[in-house]
């Protein structure tokens, strides 16, 4: 029986890229995360079985599927290599829809088939080192020159810096202006003065390579202005509105493999002469995990199939990924408090779930940022009933 209220094109994707992901994917995941290899062969990987820029249209390089359906793929990589999940959903949430919503017919064609195919990888640079969860208060700086624009400043935790081939980054033209003065730049790996430092060292996520940007004068030509001057932050905040629909996806992903191992070891591991799944304590744990993966599911799915209702949405989206990412910490705990000793050692893969779950309810956008956004929107006229 079909669960989730899937349609025949999303349940199509959902068995498809499941059997993709454990036949190709999982085989590389442990070997990327102790390596720390950025997972570009994956990506090239789904982009030839037509995983990538899935809501892009046809006739630029996509499949023109539904948001929903991007969103299994997510959850799909997640539950094998949560690295390859967050880079696959850059890529796609940030990158790859930042020009199929706001870029000009000429971009699409130029950029977005290379893009829909893996043969170019997307990064998304907003942060800064003082401007993380308060993004309106960038200090990097856009200055209008013939032909186009200087760029000048420095960007923090940028996912796939150093190895994508292009960066949507953001700078203001003028910072008295605040928010209004932020626009979007498509940049290049390869301009001159776009440099980046070396991969910082992260407790989980370690395959997907996070690194510092510096812009020192990089000239970008007018034609990769993303988007009109000053509505960059408008963007950004559209473009993080689908991001925490994918760490969402991505921290579901992980439960469902945390509850699958916790399960099946629970079926197989004796104590006392009998498997410890027969022990209250543990199931009681186990019960909790099948609850909040199931919600945290069907909320991720709500969400993304409001996806296109925009901003007006943006509390649905705040709800998923603060409900799947808060769970999925707990329960890759769980996960490692059944495992006992075995979930502690590295061998075993569990203690990498915890690793992993953590920065779920931190990058695009802490948990305290979600509730905020939340309850300001609870206190406007949001959620309304009759």
């Amino acid at each position: 029986m079909r669960r989730y209220l899937l349609s025949d094109e999303e349940e199509a994707v959902r068995q498809a890229v499941h059997t993709l992901v454990v036949r190709e994917i999982a085989p590389l995941s442990a070997l990327s995360d102790r390596q720390e290899l950025f997972p570009r062969r994956q990506l090239e990987l789904l982009g030839a079985h037509g995983y990538l820029g899935m809501i892009v249209a046809p006739e630029f390089g996509g499949a023109g599927a539904s948001y929903l359906a991007q969103t299994l793929v997510i959850e799909a990589l997640a539950e094998v290599d949560a690295a390859a999940a967050v880079v696959y959903e850059v890529h796609n949430a940030l990158a790859v829809e930042a020009i199929w919503r706001f870029g000009t017919p000429e971009q699409k064609r130029a950029w977005l088939p290379d893009m829909c195919q893996g043969k170019r990888i997307g990064a998304f640079a907003l942060t800064e080192a003082d401007a993380g969860s308060h993004a309106a208060a960038l200090t990097a700086r856009a200055e209008q020159v013939d032909g186009g624009y200087r760029l000048r400043g420095r960007k923090m935790f940028i996912t796939g810096g150093g190895e994508a081939d292009w960066y949507l980054v953001f700078a203001t033209l003028d910072p008295a202006k605040k928010a209004e003065g932020i626009t979007a730049f498509w940049v290049p790996k390869g301009a001159k003065g776009l440099t980046f430092g070396p991969p910082l060292e992260k407790m989980g996520i370690r395959a997907a390579r996070t690194s510092e940007m510096v812009l020192d004068d990089v000239l970008v030509p007018a034609s990769h202005r993303v988007g009109e001057e000053g509505q960059g932050y408008a963007i950004a905040l559209y473009l993080l509105d689908g991001g925490r629909i994918g760490i969402a996806a991505q921290a579901v992903g992980i439960m469902a493999a945390a509850l699958a191992r916790a399960r099946r070891y629970a079926r197989e591991r004796r104590q006392f002469g009998q498997p410890i799944g027969h022990f209250e304590g543990v199931q009681w744990r186990l019960a909790d995990m099948a609850t909040d993966l199931e919600a945290a599911r069907l909320l991720t799915y709500e969400a993304a199939r409001h996806r296109e209702e925009g901003p007006q949405q943006r509390p649905l989206f705040a709800m998923a990924k603060l409900f799947a990412s808060e769970h999925a910490m707990r329960h890759a705990l769980d996960a490692v408090q059944i495992f006992g000793g075995y979930g502690y050692m590295a061998e075993y893969g569990i203690e990498r779930l915890a690793r992993d779950a953590k920065v779920t309810e931190i990058y695009e956008g802490t948990s305290e940022i979600l509730r905020w956004i939340i309850a300001s929107h609870l206190l406007k006229d949001w959620y309304d009933t009759p």
